[in-house]
């Protein structure tokens, strides 16, 4: 069976809320927004991580993770350790998500967190980056 972020191109499981970029018409889902594409779902990650980095200063995967993925929801401890082993970093080494290829590797790990795969391409990775204004 196909994940559930995966079927609605929202590879970050964002909740609605926001009236996001790339919506589909269609939100049948009635928890989790569904993307036109999954580049748009990963853009929408991307725009998440960016603000959380920009304007509260998250810049470890510790605190990054903490906010993103709340205990009361996650095992946000396992949560914590699968990203900072993907990105090669201690979890409260500091990160710098201005970097696209750091952006990149992190969203990889929370793709693969949230939908027990990462099915994307790096042109896909790298498409969502961009359509969050990263270049």
């Amino acid at each position: 069976m196909v994940a559930r972020g995966i079927r609605n191109n929202n590879p970050g499981n964002i909740r609605h809320g926001e009236k996001w970029e790339g919506l589909s018409d269609k939100q049948t889902d009635s928890s989790f927004c569904i993307f036109v594409s999954p580049e748009y779902g990963i853009r929408a990650l991307a725009k998440v991580l960016l603000t959380y980095y920009k304007k509260y200063q998250l810049n470890t995967v510790k605190k990054i993770i903490s906010r993103y993925a709340p205990p009361n929801e996650n095992e946000t401890e396992s949560y914590i350790k699968s990203v900072a082993n993907q990105l090669g970093v201690a979890s409260d080494e500091v990160i710098d998500l201005s970097s696209v290829a750091v952006l990149a590797v992190l969203l990889r790990a929370i793709i693969r967190h949230e939908n027990g795969e990462q099915p994307y391409s790096d042109e896909q990775i790298l498409k969502g980056i961009h359509l969050a204004g990263v270049k």
